[in-house]
């Protein structure tokens, strides 16, 4: 049987928090040749639910189907300050006695702290709530830099945006690079981003893309597909067509970054696909990804990631056969 997900929709909400979940567990993309999620929404009460708009949403799932999915999910809650229901502190409690895997996006992690799941536990909420989530629940070590957290059995991530990123993260747990790649392709998404990345870097945002930013995107789309070579800042120029100075000026405005920040993580990607579908030696990988040497691979692979090539190929493996 394919893996169920259950979301919990509430009267009030936006419907982006549960759309996030919808979208990635719900559909079924047509390029992915194996079964996909089972997919449930479900709310309290058999009630219409308001969706913020002016929108109105009707299920026939309750906290029973809720409950049951391997994977279940509080995407956010009404008000962090109001108390969780008994009802929902009951099913997130049964959800994860029986062994499913419990998560949260943004404010939903107040609904798992209510029912005791993340006493002892490392977590992540959005950064604005991160310390009356600290102050209400002393037991839980809050965390409020990264972007999403992995327990386990419990995961929890940081504001509305990032739950995607958390999806993504389950997919590729789920279903392996490969696959979790091809939903980023269909859904116009950067395929990973790693939870220990910051929710949010205090440097501006850059310029909206414009016309003069092509030559830019031609250079990555050439970086992509010769990641295993030397690649410097001449070198994107040129397939850019454009001189070193100035196509450091249109990189800068077109992606937010460095070049050569952006290699690293073109080939800590590339890299992380070889590591969770082959058994070639991480040197071999190294190489492969376009790293200069092991070490510098290893280096940029830890401060990514939190963890070294060959633990997270162990933990990868250890997940999918378990």
């Amino acid at each position: 049987m394919p893996p169920s997900v259950s979301v919990l929709a509430y009267d009030g909400m936006t419907a982006f928090e549960a759309g996030i979940v919808i979208e990635v567990f719900g559909l079924a993309w047509p390029d992915i040749d194996q079964p996909w999620y089972e997919l449930k929404v479900c709310t309290e009460t058999p009630d219409p639910i308001r969706v913020l708009g002016g929108a109105t949403m009707t299920t026939p799932h309750g906290l029973d189907d809720f409950a049951a999915a391997d994977t279940v999910v509080v995407p956010s809650v009404a008000a962090p300050t109001a108390p969780t229901s008994p009802q929902l502190v009951e099913a997130l409690r049964h959800a994860h006695d029986r062994g499913a895997r419990v998560v949260s996006i943004c404010s939903g992690a107040f609904a798992l702290a209510a029912a005791g799941l993340l006493d002892g536990r490392r977590a992540t909420t959005h950064w604005r709530y991160a310390d009356q989530l600290r102050e209400r629940y002393p037991a839980i070590d809050v965390d409020p830099e990264p972007l999403y957290v992995d327990e386990g059995d419990i995961l929890t991530s940081a504001g509305c945006a990032a739950g995607l990123d958390l999806a993504m993260h389950l997919v590729r747990k789920d279903f392996g690079a490969a696959v979790a790649n091809a939903v980023a392709r269909r859904m116009v998404i950067q395929p990973y981003r790693s939870g220990g990345q910051a929710q949010y870097i205090e440097a501006p945002m850059p310029p909206k893309p414009s016309d003069g930013d092509a030559p830019v995107a031609r250079s990555l789309g050439w970086a992509l597909e010769h990641l295993a070579e030397p690649i410097g800042v001449p070198d994107l120029a040129r397939e850019a067509g454009l001189s070193p100075r100035t196509y450091l000026r249109h990189f800068t405005r077109a992606t937010g970054t460095t070049p050569a920040k952006w290699l690293i993580a073109q080939r800590i990607q590339a890299a992380l696909a070889m590591l969770e579908t082959g058994d070639a030696p991480v040197e071999e990988i190294a190489v492969a990804a376009g790293f200069a040497t092991p070490v510098t691979f290893r280096h940029h692979f830890a401060k990514s990631l939190k963890t070294s090539p060959s633990a997270y190929r162990r933990t990868f493996r250890a997940r999918r056969t378990g």
